[in-house]
């Protein structure tokens, strides 16, 4: 039986694709273990998909000799995840909105717009090269918050 305690830990992964498979599973089986509803896991998942590879590909730059550094921390009311890669940074605000204009034929942009979409909280550091995202338990995401005032149910 996993501890329903607050837990928190720090890793580093190799800057590999696949790495993020192991620790996924790792940390969605504690949020499993703390009672988080499917929706939460689900968009827990998704957004560290998304980060994991934004640091491979775009911070690390697909270079297997670097890592990301994973932190987290998990409680009865929230999960909280740091990435960080060992790239120069980027300013998240100059990231165009995927989904108009031209950039809707783009890929670039999507998987932040996904992390911003399912994560209560996302923020990064001055320099760019970590992100830093909450999920609240059973607080639904801006995307569903979005939904639901937008069609009233």
């Amino acid at each position: 039986m996993v501890s329903k305690s607050p837990m928190s830990r720090s890793l580093k992964v190799a800057s590999t694709p696949s790495a993020i498979v192991r620790v996924c599973k790792q940390i969605l089986a504690k949020l499993k273990a703390h009672s988080f509803p499917n929706e939460d896991i689900f968009s827990v998942h998704l957004a560290m998909e998304e980060a994991f590879i934004n640091a491979v590909e775009h911070g690390n730059k697909m270079d297997a000799n670097k890592e990301v550094r994973i932190d987290y921390s998990i409680d009865g009311d929230k999960v909280e995840i740091a990435m960080t890669d060992e790239g120069e940074g980027f300013k998240p605000n100059n990231v165009p909105d995927p989904r108009y204009g031209e950039n809707l034929y783009k890929t670039d942009g999507r998987g932040l717009f996904l992390i911003k979409a399912y994560m209560n909280e996302v923020e990064f550091n001055e320099r760019g090269n970590c992100v830093r995202m909450v999920k609240y338990k059973g607080k639904p995401s801006t995307s569903e918050s979005e939904l639901q005032s937008q069609t009233g149910v």
